[in-house]
């Protein structure tokens, strides 16, 4: 295709319009999905791509889902039903040995013709409640990935626009709750169909060629920008290591991540040689579709964070191109078929928390503290009185770590997520089920520093039925660490307890697959708090007094972490802060 030069502004006119495709394909998809982790959460990922599969534009969605789709497609290439594209073919993956982020993340992939030839394709994905795997919702324990629930490979729900009626009765034959994953992949076509369109319309408008030509010099420019931000890391490798819990069944295992950012001219690598083998059950993480992905949110938001930048970086190939990512084969980055791989969200939040720490030394100004890097997803299930299950994933928020300039926030997604919490009120209306107590922990203190850690959020959430609970999470036992003379933050925990007894309080795992409940049985999970960053002697005895009254900080940790002394009255008293903090070494 030949290459014509675009000028600046019709180029931030042809990137504005791709960005608004893009976002209103999402917008579509979580809008008229009907389970609440897509359509109040938000747990998706939608954009349009060029026939290499290089990434056009996607969706400002969780970070998880950007960057994925390219994998999808390529493991589509090999597993195509019919082995051709036809206009009017809605194909359905996920499949994590052929490019998919994680069995429950299904993608619709739709063509997109142009005058009669293939020019790219539309496509989404979405986190779907259950796709029958062995525990409803989630699953961590299990052998391997054929127990995770049924495997897409390339397959056509629709061909040349006929709907393949015994996929479809297959699909909805072999999930706890067919009725909203058919809806939500009903939603899921209507995106992506929409996608089709407006890429259409865009092409109509500027040819097909001129529009190209704006597309790959779009690559270009994003490219170049994170490429520059690379070449001022002096070059050299950058090493850190951390540790998971344990691999969600045998829990006096402790599995290593290791982290090294090779930073060579204006390109990185990051190799993860050293971190646990492939673990026996699902807490493995594809490397195609997660592992490389977590990677590119790393630099992501270390390098071309929009609040720093005049104008916003496309999120395109381009800002994929100057990142390898490698991990040796049979490693917990990188599994061999046919490994489990269900259980990768909490992996992948460590293994940037450790790219920022690797890079903390000669990036001060940009890296934060050690964040909660531990996504908690929990599965509620139940059966109804009628015999048809109800099913409930949520996303607990975490907290990040303190910042250069400010504390770290408290009680939000973070490093690889920004899910949305779905409404207490919404949960109510319709699920048995009933949230106890929603705020922020008090029974540890963040890490203390010049900006302190976030605080984590504690959640009671009540099952009104009998059923099952699985929770995926991490950090009970590595704690989020400080940074330049910071404080260590807090562990997490997970309690469960029944609401009617006043019997035993049962300390949980970090993970957890298909703990039995009864009715009124109560699972509290408490987040990770956020390590500190600076001396927390600098930080203002003002700041310290406003933490204290917010019942952020408690008068002891006051004056042992912060060397603040408060009255009866809650003032400072000058003459005492000055002579603890000098006897602190302040």
């Amino acid at each position: 295709m030949e290459n014509k030069k675009v000028d600046p502004i019709t180029m931030q006119v042809i990137s504005g319009a791709l960005d608004t495709i893009a976002e209103e394909m999402g917008h579509v998809l979580y809008r008229m999905s009907f389970s609440s982790i897509i359509r109040e959460s938000q747990d998706l990922g939608a954009g349009l791509f060029d026939k290499d599969y290089q990434t056009i534009c996607e969706s400002e969605s969780t970070p998880m889902h950007i960057g994925s789709i390219p994998a999808y497609l390529r493991g589509v290439e090999q597993t195509l039903q019919g082995g051709e594209w036809h206009e009017g073919d809605v194909v359905v993956h996920n499949h994590p040995y052929y490019g998919s982020s994680h069995t429950p993340d299904l993608a619709i992939i739709i063509p997109i013709f142009y005058q009669g030839e293939l020019v790219g394709f539309s496509a989404n994905t979405a986190h779907h409640i259950d796709i029958g795997a062995a525990t409803p919702g989630l699953i961590i324990d299990v052998g391997d990935v054929y127990a995770e629930g049924m495997l897409f490979a390339g397959l056509k729900l629709y061909e040349k626009g006929q709907k393949n009626e015994g996929l479809a009765k297959m699909i909805t034959a072999n999930s706890r709750a067919s009725v909203q994953l058919m809806r939500d992949i009903e939603a899921q076509i209507a995106s992506a169909q929409l996608g089709v369109r407006r890429f259409q319309q865009l092409l109509d408008k500027y040819g097909k060629e001129f529009t190209f030509s704006a597309i790959y010099q779009l690559m270009d420019y994003s490219e170049k920008m994170l490429r520059n931000k690379i070449a001022e890391i002096p070059d050299g490798e950058y090493r850190a290591e951390g540790f998971l819990d344990d691999d969600g069944r045998n829990r006096e295992l402790q599995l290593p991540v290791v982290v090294t950012v090779k930073v060579k001219g204006d390109s990185v690598t990051v190799d993860l040689t050293g971190s646990a083998d492939q673990t026996p059950t699902a807490y493995n993480v594809p490397f195609e579709g997660s592992c490389k992905v977590a990677a590119y949110a790393g630099f992501r938001k270390l390098l071309l964070d929009a609040s720093k930048l005049e104008v916003p970086i496309p999120s395109n190939e381009g800002s994929f191109r100057p990142i390898d990512v490698f991990a040796p084969e049979g490693t917990i980055f990188n599994p061999i078929f046919p490994a489990a791989a269900e259980a990768r969200f909490t992996q992948c939040n460590m293994m940037i928390d450790l790219i920022i720490k690797a890079l903390a030394p000669v990036l001060p100004d940009q890296i934060i503290a050690g964040s909660s890097a531990a996504i908690s997803f929990a599965s509620y299930a139940g059966v109804k009185d009628d015999g048809n299950y109800w099913v409930f994933l949520e996303v607990n928020e975490g907290a990040y770590g303190g910042r250069p300039h400010s504390d770290g926030p408290d009680s939000i997604d973070n490093l690889m997520a920004n899910t949305r919490n779905n409404p207490i009120e919404d949960l109510g209306m319709h699920l048995p089920m009933i949230c106890d107590r929603y705020e922020l922990r008090d029974d540890v203190m963040p890490g203390a520093g010049k900006y302190r850690g976030g605080i984590g959020v504690v959640k009671a959430q009540r099952v009104l039925t009998p059923g099952f609970i699985t929770h995926e999470s991490e950090r009970h036992t590595h704690v989020p660490w400080g940074a330049f003379g910071g404080s260590e933050g807090a562990v997490g925990k997970c309690e469960i307890y029944n609401y009617d007894s006043k019997g035993e309080v049962k300390s949980m795992p970090s993970k957890f697959s298909g703990y039995a409940t009864k009715a009124n049985d109560v699972m509290a999970f408490y987040a990770p708090c956020g390590g500190g960053y600076g001396n927390p002697l600098e930080r203002p005895p003002e700041q310290v007094r406003e933490d204290v009254l917010d019942d952020f900080c408690t008068v002891e940790h006051a004056y042992e972490a912060y060397g603040v002394v408060l009255d009866k009255n809650l003032e400072i008293d000058r003459l005492a802060t000055a002579a603890r903090r000098s006897e602190m070494g302040g």
